[in-house]
């Protein structure tokens, strides 16, 4: 049986930054993934370095995981792009709300900015007129994010990891896991499957929640910024039914990718016509050129939710030696290099990037007890 320091179940964004972390740190780290790394939700996503203030423990660690992503700015492997975020206010209402959030974000160290109507149509003339403003974060990014967890990966393996391809843990054991060929290995086990989180830890509540994405031909530039509509995060935190929300991204091959949706309780990936017409109606009312363009490839994804928004980052009560890193839902990788920090830290015991409290698993198990 091969002993290991620490075995990381699945290599999407977060449990390739975890691998990578801890080999850095000098732990002998194995691998375990069934699929392509950076498959499943990862290769689904949009890639946004976005930052939601609405959570404050969710603020936090996508700030505290937004300084740690600039290492990546120059990592060609990484597709970084800083075309920073215009967030943009339908109303006088939405408008009205964004001093606060301006404010909420420079808490954590986010510089952002107010903008009227008129600098909105300036930084974006192709939007619909009528807008109000909005609010503009000049730093954030989006990435390639397969690619990323594959680097990150091949850096855990430069550093000693060993990654088991195409290999699936099928069991946790005392010691360790068994994988789908039989075979055990030894050592504290940390569970960032996403999605399959309920497969190897049942006790914790997780959803599927089902996303479509859309992405068109090439074209000379239309837009400079990711597009994001303030109520984005209404939609991100709804609990139930079907909702959609403007998000478009200039990617740098000239393609523009158009989110999003998010659906409860629907398990077929098929793409769904009715959802994906809604979310493109959406996409229309702000940016009316998008439907001269031509879109080539529509898809779904299914994003890990758990009950209250919030990861699992942490110990896992009742199981010695098993860790969890899942739930992110819609901010993987956004927050997955705080994340992997966190965990890591944690793991050995170091003083933590910040607070583990509010995403220990044991919160959720505690509130289900009570």
């Amino acid at each position: 049986m091969d002993c290991f320091d620490l075995i990381v179940a699945g290599a999407g964004i977060v449990g390739a930054a975890c691998a990578e972390a801890a080999a850095e740190a000098g732990l002998r780290v194995a691998v375990v993934e069934p699929g392509p790394v950076g498959g499943g939700t990862t290769a689904a996503g949009m890639g946004h370095l976005v930052a939601l203030d609405d959570a404050p423990a969710e603020l936090v660690l996508a700030a505290a995981s937004l300084r740690l992503w600039e290492r990546f700015a120059t990592l060609a492997d990484a597709e970084f792009s800083r075309c920073g975020t215009l967030w943009i206010a339908r109303d006088e209402a939405e408008l009205a709300a964004v001093p606060k959030r301006i404010a909420r974000l420079a808490e954590v160290g986010i510089h952002a900015e107010f903008v009227d109507a008129r600098e909105l149509c300036r930084l974006e003339p192709q939007l619909a007129p009528g807008l109000a403003g909005g609010m503009q974060v000049g730093r954030e990014a989006v990435v390639y994010p397969p690619r990323v967890a594959r680097w990150l990966v091949d850096a855990a393996c430069r550093a000693g990891a060993r990654l088991y391809s195409g290999r699936r843990v099928r069991e946790l054991l005392a010691d360790g896991v068994r994988l789908d060929d039989g075979e055990k290995l030894s050592g504290p086990v940390l569970v960032a499957t996403g999605v399959a989180l309920p497969q190897l830890l049942p006790e914790l509540p997780l959803r599927p929640r089902k996303g479509h994405l859309v992405i068109t031909d090439r074209y000379p530039p239309l837009i400079r910024h990711q597009l994001v509509e303030m109520g984005y995060s209404d939609t991100a935190h709804a609990d139930a039914g079907t909702a959609v929300a403007f998000n478009l991204q200039p990617r740098p091959t000239g393609q523009l990718l158009i989110g999003s949706s998010r659906e409860f309780d629907v398990e077929d990936p098929a793409v769904s016509l009715a959802t994906l017409a809604a979310m493109l109606q959406r996409a229309f009312t702000f940016l009316p050129a998008l439907r001269e363009l031509r879109a080539i490839r529509a898809w779904t994804g299914f994003r890990p939710a758990t009950p209250d928004g919030l990861p699992y980052l942490g110990p896992v009560p009742g199981r010695p030696g098993v860790w969890v890193a899942a739930g992110h839902e819609g901010l993987g990788v956004t927050t997955a290099l705080g994340s992997a920090r966190l965990l890591i830290d944690s793991l050995l015991g170091r003083p933590p990037l910040l607070d583990p409290a509010p995403y220990l698993p044991d919160r959720v198990l505690q509130g289900m007890a009570a």
